[in-house]
């Protein structure tokens, strides 16, 4: 049963489920150079004992504290993507199922001045079939076959049927279809022949190569694990009795390598925050040589060097606040006309730092509108709406709810106008919300609601806790 409303409840957990709230100060951290925004975990861990301020000079880049599963990334708090929903809380019939995400970021807080580590979740009800499993019966044994062999011993099975009743709902029978058992045929088998192990092999037919004939060595196996019967015939061993092989000489001892001295450090490879730099050697001193092992130990060791630079961090652009009231210079009142007016919105420019990149794009958008505000039109009643997610997620006996809404059609005033000559037709968006009138549906004027409870609802554990 698919989520019905975008409807969700924030849960400020207590203190003990936040795994980690913002480092403060000094704090040695595990600083990365990465954050994976679909999983929420750190990648490419550049060093460990960094203080926060200097990890987060980069904004791409995210700390972990020592001890703690949860990743913090250093860009600007906002919410991560909703989690998959988990699996329903019960395989038939109706149950629950949960999702969350979480406030990431370092330095402020998200919407709604929600502190980084909060979680939010939503509840919703789910069904993965309709009815529950019913155990079957079985039918009586059938005949039994024929046995497996024409000598010696073998087997024989018989089959039984899950239809006496036939399980419903994707049920089945305790027990098994088919049964089998020993039988006998009185008739004597006969014995293969089968290879013992080979022999050791033997001495070499020369001291040396390249004389000649070729030195080789030989080794030898019987037919007796078993030998083959006579009464009846059994077969004989296939293949060779005998196998021969070149002999190899003496290798030349080996040479084990060794490191030469360490080559100067490589320059830091960023202009801003943190990174890695690396001094290489090779294993030349000697070079090993006829089999002889590698050198032990690595050919590179990393260090981490300091910028002391913070890194650009370009704007975002904030939510759009609300859309002015739409009117008209010069009209007082163009409400529940066929009279265009204007509306105006604004948005700003956040968290530009460091010379970052300013917000691509308008920072105020115009459109034109009717304005229908509290306009009195006769209305009808909708269809019931579909059933929303379960209020409250994680507080004690959770509903789900749907409703029908009086609502007005809305009037056919032209979609477009023409505002400048040469310059094409705009379009033109309805503003406010009108006052309908439907006749009265179970004793109510404009919303009729109707009430679940949810069924079999999972814990909200924080995922995080559960890794520990």
């Amino acid at each position: 049963m698919p989520a019905l409303t975008q409807a969700s409840w924030l849960l400020l957990l207590p203190l003990q489920l936040l795994l980690t709230l913002p480092a403060t100060g000094s704090d040695p951290v595990l600083c990365f150079t990465q954050y994976e925004d679909s999983s929420g975990k750190c990648k490419s861990l550049l060093g460990e004992g960094v203080r926060v301020e200097d990890c987060c000079l980069n904004t791409a880049y995210a700390f972990q504290e020592p001890g703690s599963k949860l990743c913090q990334a250093c860009r600007s708090p906002q919410w991560s993507p909703w989690s998959k929903w988990t699996p329903c809380s019960v395989t038939c019939t109706e149950g629950s199922q949960l999702r969350h995400r979480r406030c990431v970021g370092w330095g402020g807080q998200c919407s709604e001045k929600v502190e980084t580590g909060t979680l939010e979740w939503q509840l919703q009800a789910c069904e993965d079939r309709p009815c529950c499993p019913e155990i079957g019966g079985w039918s009586n044994w059938g005949p039994w076959t024929p046995c497996s062999v024409t000598c010696s011993a073998g087997t024989r099975t018989r089959h039984r049927t899950c239809d006496h009743p036939t399980p419903k709902c994707g049920g089945r029978c305790p027990g098994e279809a088919q049964e089998s058992e020993a039988c006998y045929t009185m008739q004597v088998c006969p014995i293969h022949g089968a290879w013992a192990a080979w022999g050791p092999w033997g001495p070499c037919s020369g001291s040396c190569h390249g004389g000649p004939s070729a030195p080789v060595e030989r080794r030898s196996r019987t037919c007796s694990a078993p030998e083959p019967s006579t009464n009846p015939p059994g077969k004989p061993c296939p293949g060779p009795a005998y196998e021969q092989r070149g002999c190899s000489g003496l290798p030349p001892c080996p040479v084990a390598g060794g490191w030469g001295p360490w080559g100067p450090v490589s320059p830091c490879p960023v202009t801003c925050g943190l990174g890695q730099n690396m001094e290489r050697r090779t294993c030349d001193h000697p070079v090993p040589q006829h089999g002889g092992p590698f050198c032990a130990g690595g050919a590179t060791r990393i260090h981490i060097c300091n910028t002391a630079v913070p890194c650009p961090v370009n704007g975002e652009w904030g939510l759009w606040e609300e859309w002015s009231t739409c009117a008209r210079p010069k009209m007082k009142n163009i409400s529940c006309e066929e009279i265009p007016g204007q509306q105006i919105r604004w948005r700003s420019c956040k968290g530009r730092k460091f010379d970052g990149q300013r917000c691509a794009g308008q920072q105020q958008d115009i459109r034109h509108c009717y304005n229908i505000q509290k306009c009195l039109w006769k209305g009808s009643w909708s269809e019931w709406s579909t059933w929303g997610l379960c209020m409250p997620p994680c507080g004690p006996n959770p509903i789900r709810t749907r409703q029908r809404l009086c609502t007005a059609p809305l009037p056919k005033f032209l979609p477009t106008l023409s505002v400048v000559e040469g310059q094409g037709e705009k379009k033109v968006t309805f503003w406010g919300k009108p006052s309908s009138v439907c006749e009265t549906l179970q004793g109510q004027k404009l919303v009729v609601e109707e009430k679940r409870p949810c069924l079999h609802v999972p814990d909200c554990k924080d995922p995080e806790d559960e890794e520990l």
